[in-house]
């Protein structure tokens, strides 16, 4: 049986859209992979807020896994300085192997999971990076991107 793993972006997305792709989907557990989820212009996804939000709007679970974040030195030299995606992504898989994420995403975490970051699409996004990470140590994950 497949495991269902999603991933979602806030930018760019109202309250509305947001929540409303969230119960569309079935999501059960929102993964919040962002190294800062306490900043003012998280908006409606601030730790505490999203939490509330989470729970009332679609009773979802929440979970803050900073170890699938990339580091704030990996981030200011892509994001900051303009860095390049090729050398970002190498620099992050890197990372999220030597802290060998896949032992804390296990199957029965990632099902119906979501996993949450800023980016509006999935392209030049780390909530890629680790799906597609997981995706290749777990044969049976599929990945839909919202």
């Amino acid at each position: 049986m497949a495991i269902r793993l999603f991933t979602i972006g806030f930018t760019g997305k109202s309250a509305e859209q947001f929540f409303r792709l969230l119960r569309e989907a079935r999501v059960q557990r929102m993964l919040d992979i962002r190294l800062n989820n306490v900043s003012q212009l998280a908006g409606f996804t601030k730790r505490k807020d999203l939490q509330f939000f989470l729970r009332a709007i679609c009773n979802v679970g929440y979970y803050h896994l900073p170890e699938c974040a990339p580091t704030k030195d990996i981030l200011d030299k892509y994001k900051k300085k303009k860095g390049d995606w090729q050398e970002y992504e190498m620099s992050f898989l890197a990372l999220i192997a030597a802290r060998k994420i896949e032992t804390v995403l296990t199957p029965e975490l990632l099902d119906r999971a979501c996993l949450l970051c800023s980016e509006p699409t999935p392209e030049k996004c780390h909530r890629r990076l680790v799906a597609s990470y997981m995706a290749a140590r777990m044969p049976d994950l599929e990945v839909i991107h919202l």
